[in-house]
């Protein structure tokens, strides 16, 4: 007897010490960086960054909650339930309107599933108390594909009589940035910024910060976030359709949503795939949901699709949605 329960407790440790190394590990090396440095940045830019990880256990994942070492930075969850096979991000804002000056916390990270544990993130970054942009970033909000946008930022330095704004170096072909200096004297510098949007780029998100150079001989590069989103004639939601384990003989039900900023009809949805239907709708409205049905069959594999929607816009305009996932026997 006192065999059996040296035994069942040796297995139990065994047990509880393998679940314990594979939550030590699993989520750690998932993050694709733990650690990133804003830089020198100005006083009320608004300043963040996501750091990204990977589902990769086998089973979903759920992201319990954020906690930070220090309140110059405000840690969230954008995606608190990730998937098998899909990617998740903690959203990590640089408080730079309440602290100036050398700063750095710690991010904590707290999953409750498939395990209980704990990934650190590290972030720093010094904020500068003698530059400061108003608005704290450009952003251009919601821009329709082939119309142009143009934002005002003013850039007030207190300090040397002559500093000045040298150059600016915008990484995205269809920005452009007119620097006017409106005000000099006492120590005190300003300019105003206009961020200009050409017509000509493409749809998708626009993410990227402009660097204006100085003559400052300490510290002579100044970030400015630039943020929108560029939308197409026509839009789907979501981008890409992802069924996850499907089993064989079970049906798949989800929709999809279709907008445009005029009325049209959909005139055929298509997929190279015989296994999905779809029904839409035959009125002309600017907001349409496809219903989409996926019937595996006794078909077991990998799944990769392309799903087309085909509406009456001028020129014909269609959208492309790709489906993934596996079906299991």
């Amino acid at each position: 007897m006192r065999r059996s329960l040296i035994l069942v407790a040796v297995a139990g440790w065994m047990l509880w010490g393998a679940a314990d190394t594979a939550a030590q590990t699993w989520s750690r090396p998932s993050f694709t960086e733990t650690y990133h440095d804003f830089g020198t940045v100005a006083r009320g830019a608004n300043v963040e960054h996501l750091f990204w990880f990977a589902n990769t256990t086998g089973r979903e994942i759920h992201v319990r909650g954020v906690r930070t070492s220090c309140g110059c930075t405000t840690p969230s969850v954008v995606h608190a339930t990730v998937r098998n096979g899909e990617k998740g991000a903690i959203r990590v804002v640089f408080n730079t309107r309440s602290f100036t000056g050398q700063r750095g916390a710690t991010i904590t990270v707290v999953f409750d599933r498939p395990y209980y544990t704990e990934a650190q993130l590290q972030v720093r970054g010094y904020i500068r108390r003698d530059v400061v942009f108003s608005p704290g970033s450009v952003e251009f909000g919601t821009v329709r594909q082939g119309e142009s946008a143009e934002r005002v930022v003013a850039l007030d330095y207190a300090g040397r009589d002559d500093w000045q704004v040298t150059s600016v170096h915008t990484p995205n072909p269809h920005l452009s940035v007119q620097t006017r200096e409106t005000n000099r004297g006492a120590g005190r510098v300003r300019y105003e910024l206009v961020v200009k949007l050409a017509a000509e780029a493409p749809a998708g998100t626009l993410d990227t910060e402009l660097a204006f150079q100085t003559n400052d001989w300490r510290s002579n590069r100044v970030p400015l976030a630039v943020s929108g989103q560029i939308v197409p004639p026509l839009c789907v939601s979501p981008a890409a359709l992802y069924l996850g384990d499907a089993r064989c003989g079970q049906e798949w039900k989800t929709r999809l949503v279709v907008r445009a900023a005029e009325p049209f009809r959909i005139t055929q949805v298509a997929c190279d795939d015989p296994r999905f239907v779809f029904e839409a709708g035959q009125d002309a409205k600017t907001l349409h949901f496809v219903a989409v049905s996926f019937q595996p069959g006794q078909e077991a594999g990998r799944l990769s699709a392309k799903i087309r929607i085909h509406t009456d816009l001028s020129g014909g305009e269609t959208a492309e949605v790709t489906a993934s996932g596996m079906v299991l026997p």
